[in-house]
């Protein structure tokens, strides 16, 4: 029973104070640390401690450490002696095993009795610990004054350093704290303090621990004096690890050199902005292969009144346009659109939404990779409605992008254009892996991994489970995902870099922006085979600012960003998942035989796509400069051409940029019977539009403005309200009427009698 009683007399947690928690660097360099929550600066306990300092503290605390059983009943009799003679307590006769004891119940009350069970269950902590992990308690929870406890946090505290750099009189400093560690406050009790330091230092010297040139250099060095801050290089990462591994000693996967050179990034970028009263930023760098956070910037060096503890990493904000191109890598995979296929940007209203491109102006027609590079709006807009809401929504559930949590009607069609949150980590984990697959997929035999799209990850040593070999795609192919790089690797650059191309020092990266309604929030997110970044600037209250866009304020922090990482070579085309066919060289689209052609890539889906519905085959008589037809002229006096035709309001704004377009010439007088309308609205788009008509500052109320585009320059168009003729236009269509509340017919007519028509509602506020 006596057997028994001595095996659990010591408890199996010695100590049971919270810790701080601690990050290190991937280096194992301290990043920064909280205090734990009884208001102590308590480091966990680390593996090891310096040979140095258990010299130090062996020699001072317990000269036969490593001989005795846990404790030393010599040392005890003669402390007894000692005491008994002087009448109070001048000597402790303690071992470093007891001190252990006595630490771990809360320096109870010194009686004999006390003593007797220290002495118990220092004898079965020896039994339990060796030597060295006794000596690393004992180093770990030893007071070295004020709320500093343990070896780890008094080093950085007072000296600045890690204690594995500390040098002879500083860990002999801190061997004779725990003993009396109300020496150290600073600016007093400095001779007491450097008496019982440089006394053992010379029992150091005679012992032969150290020679005299470091005996003699140890004696001049002087004691702390100004406590030191504790290293804050990357605080909201330690935020966030502090909520999920509270009390630990974290290490991260964070490069200590790149996260320093961020901060001097976001320093520097920081003082820039807030010239315009922007004063957040936040920066994430990752691993792509590893999925590893190598860089974290939660936010600028801000003050208390602008959020400055806010992580923006993980704060859902507006995505503006950096969607876009997992719209573009969706259709592409789906074959609904192909590389070059012209989109509509024209003006458009979908029920009462009616986007606009951030220029303002519309090119007709583009090609889908061009509306990707230069974040066309009304083309993506028309992009998603082609491919669905609900569609594209739950990729985005695929993808993981959890602030976009509402219903896909709660959105609509401005979900590709900043109407949903998310935040900074989903964003560079959803672009991390889609990298990762094309590179997997590429020196992998074609092939994919069923565990592909995986969490990020900040601890060093956790490697993530991508799973199993496959040849069924994640979410999307490497072949649209090498397309939708291709095309992201064409955006303008911010001034400065746009002739990048003509350097072979430049960083190739895909890369996108994004700036959302009322210029809240600026974007810019770039990858390459090997990294992602991403970098947010706003204002962590909502408000915005002039000037506030995704590539005047984000694009260039992360160009400096990527210049700090190796360069690496560009994507391999994954072949295996590519076709290559034959397009329309004007359209983008399938060419069929009286297109010009050329190749092109596209995904494999991408083959069985729309054929080019813009090239029509028409009849010329022998000048080529009038359309006939079988009615009006002889079959051997007519030339067949190709001809591209863009529908009346795509051509209206397309030939204005583009000068090489040809119209479709008229047809000749004497066959005008058969001539066909080509010719519509421009405004109002929809078919039965209700347009409300508000008063202006003078509360009178403003007309109604109806725009139409038509195929011939030279038409002269007729214009009716109700039957009513309101005036005619020629050139340029557009006309100013004045109509009243209630329902209406507007009617168009050309000088050749063709006509269009809309219905609408007329609500005068």
């Amino acid at each position: 029973m006596a057997l028994i009683a001595y095996y659990l007399c010591l408890p199996e947690t010695l100590f049971d104070e919270p810790y701080s928690t601690v990050i290190e660097s991937r280096e194992g360099e301290l990043l920064g640390a909280k205090i734990a929550s009884d208001g102590q600066w308590r480091f966990p306990a680390a593996d090891s401690i310096s040979a140095k300092y258990a010299q130090c503290v062996v020699m001072y605390e317990d000269e036969n450490f490593r001989r005795h059983p846990g404790f030393n009943p010599i040392s005890m009799y003669k402390a007894f002696v000692q005491n008994r003679k002087a009448g109070k307590v001048i000597r402790g006769g303690s071992t470093i095993t007891q001190q252990v004891i006595r630490l771990s119940r809360k320096n109870k009350q010194r009686t004999y009795f006390e003593k007797l069970i220290e002495i118990i269950l220092a004898t079965r902590l020896e039994l339990r610990m060796s030597k060295d992990e006794i000596l690393q308690t004992y180093a770990a929870h030893a007071p070295f004054g004020g709320n500093v406890v343990g070896l780890e946090m008094a080093s950085w505290r007072y000296f600045g350093v890690p204690s594995h750099q500390l040098s002879w009189a500083q860990n002999a400093t801190l061997a004779v704290l725990p003993n009396a560690p109300g020496l150290i406050f600073p600016g007093r009790n400095q001779e007491p303090l450097k008496r019982k330091r440089d006394a053992l230092l010379k029992k150091l010297f005679q012992k032969g621990c150290i020679d005299k040139m470091s005996y003699e250099l140890a004696l001049v060095e002087p004691l702390p004096q100004k406590p030191f801050n504790l290293p804050q290089t990357a605080p909201h990462l330690l935020s966030r690890v502090s909520k999920e591994h509270d009390g630990k000693r974290i290490q991260t996967t964070v490069d200590l050199a790149l996260q320093e050179r961020l901060n001097q990034i976001a320093r520097t970028y920081y003082n820039q902005f807030r010239q315009n009263e922007v004063y957040n930023l936040s920066i994430m760098v990752i691993d792509v292969k590893t999925r590893n956070i190598v860089g974290y910037v939660g936010n600028s060096p801000t003050d208390k009144d602008h959020k400055k503890d806010v992580d923006i990493i993980t704060a859902p904000r507006s995505t503006g346009s950096i969607l876009k191109p997992l719209l573009f890598a969706s259709m592409l995979d789906e074959g609904e659109i192909l590389p070059n296929s012209l989109v509509a940007d024209i003006p458009v209203q979908i029920s009462g939404f009616m986007p606009q491109n951030f220029d303002m102006t519309y090119d007709g027609a583009v090609p889908a990779q061009k509306a990707l590079s230069r974040s066309l709006n009304i083309p993506a807009v028309l992009m998603l409605q082609q491919h669905g809401v609900n569609k594209f929504y739950e990729t985005l559930q695929h993808f993981k992008l959890r602030d976009i949590n509402k219903h896909p009607d709660h959105y609509g069609l401005s979900l590709i254009l900043g109407g949903a949150e998310s935040n900074l980590w989903d964003l560079c984990r959803t672009y991390a892996n889609l990298s990762s697959t094309l590179s997997y997929f590429t020196c992998n035999d074609a092939k994919y991994r069923n565990h592909e799209f995986s969490e990020l990850n900040y601890i060093d040593g956790l490697k993530p489970d991508f799973g199993k070999d496959s040849f069924e795609k994640p979410i999307v192919g490497a072949g649209a995902i090498w397309l939708t790089f291709n095309a992201m690797k064409e955006v303008n650059r911010p001034q400065g870099d746009e002739a990048w191309k003509f350097y072979d020092s430049s960083v190739e990266i895909a890369w996108k922006t994004g700036t959302s309604f009322g210029n809240r929030d600026a974007w810019a997110i770039g990858v390459n085979s090997n990294y992602v970044v991403g970098v947010w600037v706003g204002n962590a209250s909502g408000e915005g600012r002039p000037e506030l866009t995704g590539v005047n304020c984000a694009a260039p922090v992360l160009f400096d960003a990527f210049n700090l990482l190796p360069k690496k070579k560009w994507f391999a085309a994954p072949l295996n998942d590519l076709e290559q066919v034959e397009v329309c060289a004007e359209s983008g689209f399938l060419a069929l035989d009286d297109c010009p052609k050329v190749k092109q890539y596209v995904s494999i889906k991408g083959k069985n796509s729309k054929t080019c519905p813009y090239h029509k085959l028409v009849q010329l008589d022998l000048s080529g400069n009038f359309r006939v037809n079988s009615n009006c002229e002889e079959v051997s006096q007519m030339i067949s051409q190709n001809w591209f035709v863009l529908p009346p309001v795509m051509e209206y704004y397309y030939k204005s940029s583009h000068v090489d377009y040809r119209p479709l010439p008229p047809l000749r007088k004497d066959c005008s019977g058969t001539e066909k309308a080509r010719m519509d609205f421009i405004y109002p788009k929809t078919l039965t539009p209700k347009i409300y008509l508000t008063k202006d500052f003078r509360g009178k109320i403003q007309p109604l403005i109806v725009k139409v585009a038509h195929s011939d320059s030279n038409a002269v168009l007729f214009w009716y309200v109700d039957d009513v003729f309101k005036g005619k236009t020629q050139t340029f269509h557009e006309m100013q009427l004045a109509v009243s509340s209630g329902k209406h017919v507007i009617t168009v007519v050309d000088d050749k009698g063709n006509e269009v028509r809309r219905n609408l509602e007329i609500i005068r506020e």
